[in-house]
């Protein structure tokens, strides 16, 4: 089945609003489902997973070896500030806004570091130790995982 056709259909199971769709054309069948994959016809669902599943790990596998790689050395500098949630890391308040923090600065227990937002909600992180901040490990305005290492404070 042409990948343009795909797309067509699946953009007709999200305009419609229909939970299943499932078509036959020669030996080919396609089933596009919304919400959880049904666990029986794995067979039908092949096109759909050649697709996304490949692409995730291969995104998941270079960030997590990242995140492993930049804790290992910081281990050593100082106290290592992680990730309490998953979501999208920003220095300052606003976009033109002077950062919360920067390298050199000292900072107490309880002094906002930076910001995640996850679902719309924006929650500030708090620094869990006093000390001088060594180093920020992520760039403004990207997505963070629970557990990775933000900020070096020793």
């Amino acid at each position: 089945m042409d990948l343009r056709k795909l797309k067509k259909l699946i953009d007709l199971v999200e305009q419609s609003g229909i939970a299943e769709l499932e078509i036959t054309e020669g030996e080919e069948k396609v089933r596009i489902s919304r919400g959880s994959v049904p666990a029986a016809g794995p067979a039908s669902h092949a096109p759909q997973a050649a697709g996304t599943v490949p692409q995730a790990p291969a995104a998941a596998a270079p960030a997590s070896a990242a995140v492993s790689a930049a804790a290992e050395p910081t281990a050593e500098e100082g106290h290592v500030l992680k990730a309490p949630m998953v979501g999208t890391f920003y220095r300052a308040s606003a976009p033109g806004a002077k950062p919360f923090v920067e390298v050199g600065q000292t900072v107490a227990v309880g002094d906002v570091l930076c910001i995640i937002e996850a679902m719309k909600l924006l929650n500030e992180i708090e620094s869990d130790q006093a000390g001088t901040v060594k180093a920020v490990l992520v760039e403004n305005a990207q997505p963070v995982e629970y557990g990775q290492p933000l900020f070096i404070i020793g």
